[in-house]
């Protein structure tokens, strides 16, 4: 048995901190815990939370490196948030300006799914907490 217990944060290195802190506040609606800058590394961070304490550290860094590709490059390849209601969701990021790829079924659990991106092109997930049922 594992002694992990959850995922406490996924860290994300944004390109525009401004950019990216209005779309994971503003437009996702993540609570904002702290924010500090670290001049001794030219760097932002700020910490948001979702509503199960799970969070994300968003870091801003001068000239980082791109992502390889997306998705399939080596390494994390999505963050999946978890929704009671995706096309509710879903609506309301397209209403704010954010393109949503269509709904899917996962054929292994009859959960719906969607990916749509942040201000970089990180490939974020919306995943339906309650299956649908399987025909």
């Amino acid at each position: 048995m594992s002694s992990l217990k959850a995922i406490h944060h996924a860290a994300v290195i944004c390109s525009n901190y401004e950019r990216s802190k209005a779309f994971y506040s503003e437009t996702l609606g993540l609570e904002i815990i702290a924010e500090n800058y670290r001049a001794e590394r030219q760097s932002w961070k700020l910490d948001l939370a979702l509503p199960d304490g799970s969070q994300i550290e968003l870091f801003s860094f001068p000239n980082p490196p791109k992502r390889v590709s997306r998705p399939e490059a080596l390494g994390l390849r999505h963050l999946a948030f978890v929704v009671d209601n995706i096309e509710a969701l879903k609506d309301n990021l397209e209403q704010k300006g954010v393109p949503v790829e269509d709904v899917r079924v996962d054929e292994y659990t009859g959960r719906r799914f969607t990916f749509f991106s942040d201000p970089d092109d990180l490939p974020l997930e919306l995943y339906e907490a309650a299956p649908i049922a399987l025909k």
